[in-house]
């Protein structure tokens, strides 16, 4: 697997994810599904099955983990997000490292989005409720109103928002901890780098361009030489 050194060019911006990337959202996210499968009568899977629903759009989940028929998984849709807006969206913590990770990005000159499968109002109330938007252009999340339904959906819109913003978005670099992330970001011709600290699985970095084990270890894979070293350190203290 390539390490993101040896790409011929810096990235411009950074496409971040939320769930799994910044933020440890599991037991909120799998308590909401497991309250929503309880209602409409599903057996409630075991916990890796459960944790495998934190990343891709739910309603794929749904449909394809679970094999709800689609009225079924509409209907599991709906009762998720209204479970999970009054009980488990704030049920998350902030990974270790990441205040400072963007803290020393920001500082280093990486413009950063967050491009998310969340719900759009529920990304940003997480990302506020937790401080994590001072760094951010913009949080961008799937939106039934918008026509945003897929990950490379809402990269799209997240680029056009960052471009908005006078971000230069020709070399961007897509950060998250699944393969539905690299692939999303593949498809729009966009390099990414897997994070190991999430929910993913090994076979999940195939087509990633480089892995990292910690926010600490993405700092110094995203800095370039020649940057001043208590910048870094200082950032990450």
């Amino acid at each position: 697997m390539a390490q993101l050194e040896e790409l011929t060019v810096t990235p411009t911006c950074l496409l971040l994810d939320l769930d799994g990337t910044l933020v440890d959202s599991a037991d909120g996210i799998t308590a909401s599904v497991a309250a929503t499968l309880t209602v409409i009568g599903v057996p409630v899977p075991d916990t890796d099955t459960l944790r495998s629903f934190v990343g891709p759009p739910m309603y794929l989940t749904f449909r394809e983990v679970l094999g709800l028929d689609e009225p079924t998984a509409e209907r599991a849709l709906r009762l998720y997000r209204a479970d999970y807006a009054e009980r488990g969206a704030l049920n998350s913590r902030v990974y270790d490292g990441v205040p400072s990770l963007l803290e020393m990005l920001a500082a280093g000159g990486f413009p950063m989005g967050v491009a998310t499968s969340k719900v759009e109002d529920q990304a940003e109330r997480i990302t506020e409720h937790h401080g994590l938007t001072t760094h951010l252009t913009t949080v961008c999340g799937t939106s039934d109103a918008a026509g945003r339904a897929t990950k490379r959906d809402v990269i799209r819109e997240c680029l056009q928002r960052m471009q908005e913003q006078g971000v230069d978005v020709s070399r961007p670099l897509m950060v998250g901890d699944r393969g539905y992330d690299v692939l999303s970001a593949a498809a729009e011709g966009i390099p990414a780098v897997r994070v190991l600290w999430g929910y993913g699985t090994p076979h999940e970095s195939v087509s990633a361009h480089a892995t990292v084990d910690s926010p600490q270890a993405l700092a110094r894979l995203l800095m370039p030489s020649g940057r001043p070293e208590d910048l870094l350190s200082r950032a990450l203290s």
